[in-house]
């Protein structure tokens, strides 16, 4: 078994707890929020539900336990993990650790656009940021606000990661998880006694056969699988990371299944909250229900001002945004810092100050894409916009399609398997395992890779 001679001084976490919810809060982020109640809405309802909780426990489940048993195992990250197993993989360490590098920026500068709504909300103010978007457009059309928002946020950030594994993440994730759900429950409870939701609820958990066709389950099913990679966090090198700080004699296998029920179950209630108070908003107008920043900072903010009590409710939600996006930024940035540190034998504060630095180019070009900058493009996209583009669309299938093919075919699913034992008496999901990695994840990659070229989804 591959070991890494730094592995013994390496932090961890403390309590299988804190790696539970550490895990969680990275894969509970703004896309269980502005996309999964989208989707659900727009595929049939009841139909997605039941196809992405299948895909959950046999898709998600086995990429989830693969990518943390390898950090686990070899106790590196995942500039160094790949490469351990076998050396002809080292090309996918860089690929993979760009990932985390590309996405920290442009994600905290969301963050920092949610920061901007909870601080308008709060300070009872929430009736301006609705309308025709005119608000939306014109805080990111300038730069200096969400400059100023973007910095809080990404420093916010970087003292949580600053304080280590146990006292900083750990900590924090034990405090943030627990909150994040209550909220979500709490606001879910409050918009289901709305005057209308019943019908919203409906149209959110009942199987929609109408016009349901061979094509549309198709869709259906390339968009349940999307979903699920990019809400689970996986192939951002962030699950080998926390894998690689997981002890030994906690089980894989059932930390993964508390994981998902975790990041499901948060999926499920964001639709709870969303599906019927834009139902009640638009009048049973399913084409309200919009995806992405325009479903959060546009739509949302006139639900809410709409709402008796919305500047309540619209600034507690964006606190529960917040939580989430926060979480799952600290996850990435704290991957971001495992590279530099183990790559460059660096000590954590120093690898967080460059990791922030690093944060802060990338991210202002982010930042002045929407406003100084907007005439500037790649391949016609905004900044923004092309690094989501690149490391979702592209680096991640292609580093979870290869993370398969070489512990599917190259080092076979034993590999995986005997980690999964070192804390378990018996691996039921075995044949799953070996099953999933070999043939069904790595067509599910290719599907998910070319998805963007060949639909609307």
């Amino acid at each position: 078994m591959e070991t890494n001679s730094s592995a013994k001084e390496k932090s961890g976490f403390g309590s299988k707890l804190g790696f539970i919810l550490a895990a969680a809060g990275s894969a509970v982020g703004l896309g269980n929020i502005w996309r999964f109640p989208y989707l659900a809405a727009k595929y049939g309802g009841g139909i997605f539900l039941l196809i992405y909780l299948i895909l959950a426990v046999t898709f998600g489940f086995s990429l989830m336990i693969t990518e943390i048993a390898i950090g686990r195992r070899t106790g590196k990250s995942v500039i160094g993990a790949y490469s351990s197993i076998n050396r002809k993989f080292t090309p996918l360490c860089w690929l993979a650790a760009f990932v985390p590098v590309i996405i920290t920026p442009y994600y905290c500068v969301i963050g920092g656009w949610v920061l901007k709504y909870l601080a308008t909300f709060a300070a009872g103010q929430g009736a301006a940021a609705g309308g025709d978007g005119s608000f939306f457009s014109g805080f990111i059309g300038n730069a200096g606000q969400p400059a100023v928002f973007f910095l809080i946020f990404l420093f916010a950030t970087a003292a949580v990661v600053m304080l280590g594994v146990e006292k900083g993440i750990e900590r924090i994730s034990k405090f943030m998880m627990p909150v994040l759900v209550l909220l979500t429950i709490g606001i879910a409870i409050y918009t289901l006694t709305l005057d209308g939701a019943a019908e919203g609820l409906k149209y959110y958990l009942l199987p929609n056969l109408k016009g349901f066709t061979g094509a549309m389950l198709l869709k259906t099913i390339a968009a349940a699988m999307g979903q699920l990679f990019y809400s689970m966090s996986l192939a951002m090198g962030i699950m080998v990371t926390y894998g690689s700080y997981m002890r030994k004699e906690d089980s894989l296998e059932q930390s993964v299944r508390q994981i998902e029920i975790f990041d499901t179950g948060i999926a499920i209630l964001a639709g709870l909250i969303i599906v019927p108070a834009v139902f009640v908003f638009s009048g049973g107008d399913a084409s309200a229900l919009n995806a992405g920043p325009s479903l959060m900072f546009i739509t949302l903010p006139n639900v809410f001002d709409s709402m008796a009590g919305g500047q309540i409710v619209g600034a507690v939600f964006f606190i529960l945004v917040a939580l989430a996006a926060m979480t799952s930024s600290i996850s990435l940035m704290e991957t971001v810092v495992s590279i530099i540190m183990e790559k460059f034998r660096m000590k954590r504060i120093p690898a967080c100050l460059i990791t922030v630095l690093i944060c802060l180019l990338l991210g202002m070009l982010s930042v002045l894409g929407y406003s100084s900058w907007s005439n500037v493009e790649i391949i016609g996209m905004q900044f923004l916009d092309f690094f989501d583009f690149i490391s979702n669309n592209i680096m991640m299938p292609i580093v979870a399609l290869l993370t398969c093919i070489l512990i599917g075919w190259i080092v076979k699913p034993k590999y995986i398997e005997d980690e999964v034992l070192v804390s378990q008496k018996s691996f039921r999901a075995r044949t799953l395992l070996s099953v999933m990695l070999r043939f069904v994840c790595p067509i599910c990659m290719i599907i998910i890779l070319l998805t963007p070229f060949v639909t609307d989804i």
